[in-house]
């Protein structure tokens, strides 16, 4: 039987990535071209014509404005999942500010969805060894999972010393943390799951990879993708570091294609049964272990 992948939906608009919060202050926001709903839901016609079921980690400042949204998501068939507040990085955070965000976070997301909040993801995969109390405090608040860790070196964020696949992070708890996909290649790890190394590379690299973690580690791959990236008439951030625009807009006219064939070519399900699975491999692999 074909292994179901954990596909999944970072839910923030355009002017709330990383790349560019040195330039669009926060008390900007409310001021600025609010595309997140449209994008969304072209996401969710494009998962309902490929049968396919994902995720949406979703700010809470999205989900208090658009709560007919987050209604939408959840009646799809999708889960929703928190990303935090207003996407401020865990390492910016200390243990109860971060306790307080998550909480304030998922009362605003149940409230708008219907639904129970059980997995989190860190804007921009910033649990890292910086934040080893992270995970412990999530599973505090009554998280059952995160997918916030990339174990791989990046110059903004990253984890390479960690696990690529399922942990256990918390000493006696249930919680497990699921990394964003790594492959290997010539016994080096690459970034396969999703976001702009998906866009700037062919296709062929991410279905190789895939393929690789399917077949090869017979796990599970983990990847994501954020609503604007399907969005190449958003407008442009003229005064963003030439890094961050090349990486922020390169080929977003191709991601919806790409994504097509993405969602076809593998089987696709929500995290929190990709999670639940992966717990219970893990037990049955710690008990044959003895």
């Amino acid at each position: 039987m074909p292994l179901v992948n954990g596909l999944s939906v970072d839910v923030e608009d355009w002017f709330q990535v990383g790349a560019f919060e040195d330039v669009i202050e926060r008390d900007q926001w409310s001021g600025l071209d609010d595309r997140v709903d449209r994008n969304v839901r072209q996401i969710l016609d494009l998962f309902d014509a490929a049968a396919a079921r994902a995720t949406f980690f979703t700010l809470g400042w999205v989900a208090q404005r658009h709560g007919p949204l987050l209604l939408e998501i959840a009646r799809r068939g999708h889960e929703i999942a928190s990303h935090g507040w207003d996407h401020q990085r865990v390492f910016r955070m200390n243990p109860a500010s971060f306790a307080a965000d998550i909480a304030r976070t998922r009362k605003v997301l149940e409230d708008a969805s219907g639904t129970s909040v059980i997995g989190y993801r860190a804007p921009s995969f910033s649990i890292d060894a910086r934040t080893p109390w992270a995970h412990q405090v999530l599973a505090e608040e009554g998280y059952s999972y995160s997918s916030s860790v990339a174990p791989v070196v990046h110059d903004h964020y990253g984890w390479p010393e960690a696990s690529r696949f399922a942990f256990k992070p918390v000493e006696g708890s249930n919680f497990i943390e699921l990394p964003v996909t790594t492959a290997i290649f010539r016994g080096k790890r690459l970034a396969a799951g999703g976001g702009g190394f998906f866009r700037v590379l062919p296709y062929a690299f991410s279905r190789w990879a895939i393929r690789q973690v399917n077949r090869t580690d017979r796990r599970p791959a983990v990847f994501y993708f954020h609503p604007w990236e399907i969005d190449p008439g958003q407008p442009r951030v003229a005064g963003a570091p030439l890094r961050s625009r090349l990486r922020h807009y390169t080929n977003l006219e191709r991601m919806s294609g790409k994504l097509e064939h993405l969602v076809r070519d593998f089987h696709w399900g929500r995290m929190d049964g990709v999670a639940k699975r992966e717990n219970l491999r893990l037990r049955l692999e710690r008990a044959v272990q003895g």
